[in-house]
């Protein structure tokens, strides 16, 4: 066998479905009837392995937490702790490195075991397969099979591997997993039995193909071996997902860019207070270089945020869970920020935005229009005439319509899990739905009309038809099809009342072009009454003399709270994309029926097929991917790439999906969505994943999404004032070459417990009023906008002021010892503070909004309270606990000097509500 057709990946992607049957078996060197040779079987899967997926070794665990440390902010803290083990002070060190550990350990934590693609994908094609060999048929593994194998395919199979089909008998296999189709693909070979096809045929269209992974819903096949493990359709997914590197989310990116910059502040301040320290002169005997050492570590100390760290890991934890009550796990924190900061959703449509469960929704009979209510298999729902309810017994041509869809039928409707499931062919579930809805029943019927013989659904004559008993003296044949091949069969048609008249093929095709515009697949049928001694029926039974009962349309309808949640969404200024697999008219006719947007430039809603794009050049896609809110027919490598050009276009992309086909773009975008009922694959790659399957929980999540980015805004803007203030201390006492106002470890403190205890509130803020009335926040804004800066300045120099002034005063008062200045400079820093947070949060506005008796929402404003009850509590011990005393060179305080701090901070309230006119924190 060649080694190009057992090996090339491009060879099942290019070469198969447009080679006759027999130049296949002779380039893989195999036979038609009898398959391999055993031993031949055998020496090919010893050359070229097992019929497995490669799976790639990951990053040991080690390296994988030490990588948790490869962030600009936590390496800053890192080389501030390894200074101040350098001279000495090994407890400041110690605490600043812990800190360091704890947000690596917890970052390493919830993104372990998230590299499992490609065990899922090996999952998904395992299985036994019906091999013949030596002209013997065999169940073996499906990892033995090899490249020139002839397996054959019954229904309630899954696809071993990919075939090129040599024979079929109504042979249908669902393949929604791989391409997106919504219904099971009927394969065929053409009437000669060896259907050639073009080279440029999209993957959905390939009859004469079966695919690893895929499931036989109906009919028997066989075929040949074209590809094994990672030369699949579904094993090159596996490698798209294998080479592609992880992208780091808007809010790492952010928060990296946010470091650096920090960085740079924090050295060049620190290297202008040692510079000034080093150049002035010291006592004798003292070092120089320590003298000038000292106070650059305590500005760096001072300046570097410890505590943000943490209070990110803690925002993003509160939304994880509040995300979580619905229905929205997420499997990586910085996810949840993601969703908020979305401005493009790219959809798959089957099975998230529309029910899964193909539905009639408009029948033709008699020569009226009859439109069905209800979705899914439920016989919930009723049939109307003019918007009004109609009952079968004024119609009898309806009745018989809706009777030949419930009888000419292979499946049946079961109850099980609280919900109608279809047993057989989803078409055929939608006909006995209908008919329920008219209170015709299935079993009733076939008692009454038992079936004495059938001619099974062959593509090549695109009808099935049985032939029945009735109580009277004939027999009567139904016959359910393509309109095609129904309508040139039948000689008269039914009127309402259910007499006789001529067909009216005109009308018949105008309102099968009707259904077809709204995206309804359109089923014809017809009955013939036959001789009471004919007891079987043939394709001669079916060619004339047909009476045309109707047209039933059916399609699978979108969910009722996905077309709010999209609205939701579009009113956010989310744009959202249809990317599936289906057909183009009908994936058009959805996304109308859902209010999908026209852009600004278009008109009209504007659709591409997956073989549009694939001419396309980079420019091209980029203006389409813009222009266009529906793709159809598209590929896998397809998907990925809309994501890509999406996202080069500046985009945030979130991807919804649910099949193997999805993986690889759920994983390339900034957020990847899968449904709690997909696929592992899509799970698995996915950075969030809904449990209730619904479009809806996404409009939830964009909305705690952006609640938690504010949040995290609000923490920023809270911290960093501090960490101004206390570097600007440093660096003016260093100046002036005075004894400085606040020492290290107490900057620790401050930065530590302080902060952490009344920061961590934020995260519980409710959610600010209108926050999906707002457009998206610009995809390149910095944390530090101009007006933010402002504020972080302004509340700085306050904290400055607090800082420097209480402690000069307290030095040229009686009470003037270093130790009391130092604390009083603290604790009026605290009150300042605790007054700059109430003005950040919800709580005031929240109670006040209470006390007049309005509804606004108030939940999780009071955590506020109880953080800075916790921090007073901190500093009390932080002044009169003779070991804290000690420890941090603090001194007690009496109620006068309380006071004063108090009275010192007040000012805060009218400097946090003037910053406020200017950037307003909610």
């Amino acid at each position: 066998m060649p080694a190009k057709a057992a090996n090339d990946v491009d060879v099942a992607e290019q070469y198969w479905h447009y080679l006759e049957r027999s130049k296949v078996a002779t380039t893989l060197e195999t036979n038609l009837e009898n398959g391999l040779d055993p031993a031949e079987a055998a020496s090919r899967q010893q050359q070229f392995g097992s019929n497995e997926l490669t799976v790639k070794a990951g990053k040991p665990a080690w390296l994988k937490f030490i990588l948790q440390f490869n962030q600009p902010l936590l390496i800053i803290l890192l080389s501030a702790g390894l200074i101040k083990a350098v001279i000495g002070e090994w407890l400041n060190a110690s605490v600043i490195w812990g800190v360091t550990t704890t947000n690596a350990t917890i970052s390493f934590i919830q993104e372990a075991g998230a590299e499992k693609k490609i065990e899922a994908l090996a999952q998904a094609v395992t299985t036994e397969a019906t091999v013949i060999r030596g002209g013997k048929k065999l169940r073996v593994p499906s990892k033995e099979l090899v490249v020139g194998d002839l397996v054959t395919l019954t229904s309630g199979d899954k696809v071993p591997a990919d075939l090129r089909l040599v024979k079929v008998r109504d042979l249908q296999i669902d393949e929604s997993g791989l391409t997106g189709e919504s219904v099971a693909v009927e394969k065929e070979l053409g009437q000669a039995g060896d259907l050639v096809l073009p080279q440029e045929t999209p993957l959905a269209e390939r009859d004469n193909m079966a695919y690893a992974g895929s499931f036989v819903t109906f009919g028997q096949g066989s075929g040949i071996v074209i590809a094994i493990a990672n030369n699949t359709e579904t094993g090159k997914i596996s490698q798209l997902l294998d080479r592609h590197i992880d992208l780091t989310t808007p809010l790492t990116r952010k928060f990296n860019q946010f470091s650096q910059n920090w960085l740079l502040f924090v050295l060049a301040m620190a290297t202008l207070t040692f510079a000034v320290r080093l150049g002035k002169p010291v006592p004798a005997g003292v070092s120089a270089f320590k003298e000038a050492v000292e106070p650059a570590v305590a500005l760096i100390v001072g300046a570097i945020p410890e505590g943000l760290p943490a209070v990110i890991t803690v925002t993003l934890a509160v939304g994880v869970s509040r995300m979580a009550a619905k229905h929205a796990i997420v499997r990586k924190l910085p996810a949840v920020e993601t969703l908020g900061g979305a401005t493009v959703i790219c959809s798959d449509k089957t099975g998230t935005l529309t029910e899964n469960q193909m539905t009639v929704q408009e029948i033709y009979s008699g020569g009226k229009s009859y439109s069905v209510t209800g979705t899914g298999y439920s016989p919930e729902g009723e049939i109307q005439l003019n918007q009004l309810p109609i009952t079968v017994s004024q119609a009898p041509t309806l009745q018989e319509c809706l009777q030949a869809g419930l009888i000419c039928n292979d499946s049946h409707l079961e109850f099980k899990d609280n919900d109608w499931i279809v047993v057989g062919d989803p078409t055929e579930g939608a006909l006995i739905a209908a008919g329920k809805k008219a209170e015709l029943t299935q079993q009733v019927l076939e008692k009454s009309m038992p079936r004495i013989d059938s001619i099974p659904f062959e593509s090549q004559f695109q009808y099935m038809a049985t032939l029945h008993k009735t109580p009277t003296s004939n027999k009567i044949l139904y016959v359910k099809g393509s309109v095609e091949s129904i309508l040139t069969r039948c000689g008269s048609s039914l009127d309402t009342q259910g007499n006789s008249t001529e067909v009216d093929r005109e009308q018949i095709h105008h309102q099968v072009d009707t259904m077809a515009g709204q995206g309804l697949r359109v089923l014809a049928l017809a009955k013939k009454v036959v001789p009471d001694e004919q007891n079987s029926v043939a394709h001669s039974d079916v060619e004339s003399g047909l009476i045309f009962l109707g047209l039933q349309g059916m399609i699978d309808p979108p969910r009722a709270s996905a077309i709010a949640a999209v609205q939701a969404c579009q009113t956010a200024g989310i744009q959202v994309k249809m990317i599936t697999g289906d057909h183009i008219a009908t994936a058009t006719a959805i996304a109308r029926r859902m209010g999908f947007r026209k852009t600004k430039h278009h008109r009209e809603l504007v659709a591409y097929t997956g073989a549009q794009l694939a001419e396309m050049d980079k420019n091209t896609l980029a203006e389409a991917v813009e222009a266009g809110s529906v793709f159809a027919r598209v590929a896998p490598e397809q998907k990925l790439r809309l994501v890509e050009a999406l996202q080069q276009k500046g985009e945030i992309v979130a991807m919804t999906g649910d099949g193997v086909n999805d993986a690889p773009a759920l994983k390339q975008a900034d957020i990847g969505i899968a449904m709690g009922s997909g696929t592992e694959v899509s799970k698995e790659a996915a950075d969030m994943i809904l449990t209730d399957d619904n479009f809806a929980s996404i409009e939830a999540a964009v909305e705690e999404g952006r609640s938690v980015y504010k949040n995290l805004l609000k923490s920023i803007s809270f911290i960093l004032p501090v960490n101004g203030g206390e570097s600007m201390t440093i660096l003016l006492s260093t100046l002036l070459g005075r004894e400085l106002p606040i020492l290290s470890l107490q900057i620790l403190w401050l930065n530590m417990l302080n902060s952490i205890t009344m920061t961590v509130p934020l995260a519980f803020e409710p959610k600010s009023p209108g926050v999906m009335q707002q457009q998206p926040r610009p995809v390149n804004e910095p944390f530090l906008t101009e007006s933010r800066i402002k504020r972080i300045l302004a509340i700085s120099l306050y904290n400055w002021t607090i800082i420097f002034g209480m402690f000069e005063w307290v030095r040229q008062s009686d009470w003037g010892t270093l130790p009391l200045a130092r604390t009083m400079a603290i604790q009026a820093l605290v009150m300042g503070r605790i007054f700059y947070l109430l003005s950040l949060s919800q709580l005031l506005p929240s109670l006040m909004a209470k006390f007049s008796g309005s509804k606004q929402e108030v939940s999780g404003a009071p955590a506020l309270g109880v953080g800075i009850v916790i921090a007073m509590l901190l500093q009390v011990i932080f002044t009169n606990s003779p070991f804290i005393n000690r420890i941090f060179e603090t001194a007690p305080m009496n109620l006068d000097q309380w006071l004063i701090c108090f009275g010192v901070a007040l000012p805060m309230i009218g400097v946090a509500l003037s910053v406020n006119r200017f950037d307003p924190p909610n």
